[in-house]
């Protein structure tokens, strides 16, 4: 018969019971601490260079222009064919 494999195990260690605050720090305390951690994470932003800058805002355009057209030209394909069928059913 197989052996069954005994695992060694690891006294646990002992947990020391930390006395949590429940109070609530003030509004103040609150709203320094948020600014504090907005500052280190725009620390941490990569900003865009001008030319990466007009670039990215010339691409948005173009899409935007390009769907805006498209957009456009099914919405008149659509409204010319609903007046032909209004046309058709009140020729018959």
């Amino acid at each position: 018969m197989a052996e069954e494999k005994k695992v060694a195990s690891t006294p646990a260690k002992a947990v020391t019971a930390v006395k949590k605050d429940d109070a609530k720090p003030s509004f103040f305390k609150r709203v320094a601490k948020w600014f504090r951690e907005m500052k280190s994470e725009l620390k941490k932003v990569i900003w865009p260079t001008k030319k990466q800058l007009f670039t990215n805002t010339g691409v948005s355009l173009a899409v935007m222009i390009s769907s805006a057209i498209v957009i456009w030209g099914f919405d008149k394909l659509a409204s010319m064919l609903v007046n032909a069928l209004i046309k058709l059913t009140a020729m018959g």
